[in-house]
């Protein structure tokens, strides 16, 4: 099994309906991609204004991330409205063999 994370940060003010968009597009998308195990989104707010957002996935393995991906795993997905959201961001995702 694969577990696979992205980073990313919205201001405090905005994380509810972050979390609401995120849902509806990237987890959403995760579920319904064959292979997809589980999909959890997780924040936590930070003392300077931004929450940080984490996407976590579990995959029966690469070529299902690849299914949803594309060939270069390692790239982090987005969306059309991420831009309006995320203050910060990862470009890359972590890939991590579950035992």
């Amino acid at each position: 099994m694969i577990a696979r994370t992205w980073r990313g940060w919205v201001r405090t003010e905005d994380r509810d309906a972050y979390v609401g968009y995120v849902r509806d597009t990237g987890i959403a998308q995760y579920r319904a991609t064959p292979g997809n195990l589980e999909a959890h989104l997780l924040t936590r707010d930070l003392d300077d204004g931004r929450t940080e957002v984490v996407t976590l996935s579990f995959w029966t393995s690469l070529d299902a991330v690849r299914a949803f991906a594309g060939d270069d795993v390692s790239t982090a997905v987005f969306y059309p409205e991420d831009d309006r959201w995320l203050v910060d961001r990862e470009r890359t995702v972590t890939h991590h063999l579950v035992h």
